[in-house]
């Protein structure tokens, strides 16, 4: 038989379950008896925001002229028990992201694009770098398990601090970092040996429930003197319970990363098998803020696959106050880019396709500690670029919204939207596009 275009053969039939890609992991596995670590989040296809749609205004609605008629898209978090609440010029920020996955320059970048447009950025796990926290107006302190770069003084000069309990692409598991990328300043910071591998712990070890946690917050508020606000990030898993908890334990905001949200480094299998899209987590933490009385009052912040403003007004819509992004800002930085197709080629990937940030080896110069490869990187022109990006999904939320007669961001609601799929209508909640069923909730007509 002879093969056609592209080595397709006549008459052969791939097979649904043992796929090419499942049948090249298990040859890559029986070569080299190891799971596969990479970067990125879930690239199976799962639910998302592309299976909603918006229902502009009308008759029945008076929409907003975008001439004349503002939007207003500022946000405050931290308004429960913080004496200096975040306050934002527009519902997006920078997800942590750490120095030693990312690098120095990615990450002044991310300071300086936040700054321009009046956003967040997190530092992540490892610590705080004096660039950072220089070209960073408000710059929320990541505590992690791992305690890496942790100390008192760092957690005072933050605007606010984030308790990682849990991240989207792993909840219930840590990270890693490999030795080729453990420089001696991460070294130092992390006080971890140079070229070592090292593992983030998948839990935290002074506490081991929701007792312990409301306790870890009370620590901190007097570490902090009750100045900045302290938030819970956890990974969508069993959101309603957990978002229920964090507020018990005192959080002044809840962030909710779905599967969707990238990671430096862990096992492929974590990410494509463990968690649930950011769809079907946001209804299950506003019922849970609700049925406390305390939607709005906590603040959700959620991320997981973010990419354009048509994201930012849904997730906003079913509930969240904010979101945060975190592949779509290295992306919006240089990862990826085109112009650096032939070195991806060259290290086995390509733009586009790019996820192995643990290796250290991005010719962008984002997640590398490699110097000659982050001098690649111009924070000052990294920073433009992700202020450009900032701007142009705040304009593309601001148009939907209008177009559904809101005069803000936080005026949007799941009235506003209907589903594709049945799927999605189930996980988010609202009706499936011209009907009045929602899977679930509502029996059907």
């Amino acid at each position: 038989m002879s093969a056609g275009v592209n080595g397709w053969h006549p008459g052969l039939r791939e097979s649904a379950t043992f796929d090419r890609n499942s049948i090249a992991e298990i040859q890559r596995a029986a070569r080299e008896g190891i799971y596969d670590i990479r970067g990125f989040g879930a690239k199976r296809q799962v639910p998302h925001f592309d299976d909603l749609l918006f229902l502009g205004a009308s008759v029945s609605r008076y929409p907003l002229e975008g001439y004349r008629e503002k939007c207003a898209t500022d946000v405050v978090i931290g308004t429960r028990y913080a004496r200096e609440p975040v306050k934002l010029d527009i519902p997006i920020t920078i997800a942590g992201m750490s120095f030693g996955a990312l690098s120095g320059p990615a990450k002044e970048a991310l300071g300086r694009g936040a700054t321009e447009v009046g956003s967040s950025t997190t530092t992540g796990d490892g610590g705080m770098t004096p660039e950072e926290r220089e070209h960073s107006k408000t710059l929320v302190y990541q505590l992690l398990p791992s305690r890496y770069g942790m100390n008192p003084d760092d957690l005072r000069r933050a605007d606010a601090i984030e308790v990682v309990v849990g991240q989207g692409a792993k909840p219930g598991g840590g990270g890693m970092l490999l030795g080729h990328k453990i420089s001696d300043r991460v070294a130092e910071m992390r006080d971890l040996p140079k070229g070592i591998d090292q593992r983030s712990a998948c839990r935290h070890p002074d506490w081991t429930g929701p007792d312990d946690l409301e306790i870890k917050i009370e620590e901190l508020r007097e570490i902090t003197d009750w100045r900045i606000p302290i938030y819970v990030k956890v990974g969508a898993s069993r959101t309603y319970y957990d978002v229920a908890l964090a507020v018990k334990a005192g959080a002044d905001a809840v962030v909710l990363d779905g599967m969707q949200g990238g990671t430096a480094a862990t096992q492929d299998v974590f990410i494509e098998h463990v968690g649930i899209p950011i769809l079907a987590a946001i209804p299950q933490a506003v019922e849970s803020l609700v049925e406390l009385g305390m939607h709005r009052e906590v603040q959700l912040i959620v991320s997981g696959g973010i990419r354009s403003g048509a994201d930012v007004a849904k997730a906003l819509a079913l509930g969240a106050d904010a979101v945060s992004i975190g592949t779509a800002a290295l992306i919006a930085l240089g990862d990826n880019a085109p112009e650096h197709d032939a070195a991806y080629r060259a290290i086995g990937s390509a733009a586009g396709y790019y996820d192995d940030y643990q290796a250290g080896l991005d010719p962008a110069g984002i997640s590398t500690q490699d110097e000659e490869l982050a001098a690649r990187l111009d924070p000052v022109e990294g920073g433009r670029r992700l202020a450009n990006y900032l701007r142009t999904l705040t304009l593309e939320a601001q148009t939907l919204a209008r177009a559904c007669g809101k005069s803000h961001l936080h005026n949007l609601e799941p009235e506003d939207l209907v589903a594709l799929t049945i799927e999605a209508a189930a996980m988010a909640r609202v009706p499936l596009a011209g009907t009045s069923w929602i899977p679930g909730l509502v029996a059907q007509p």
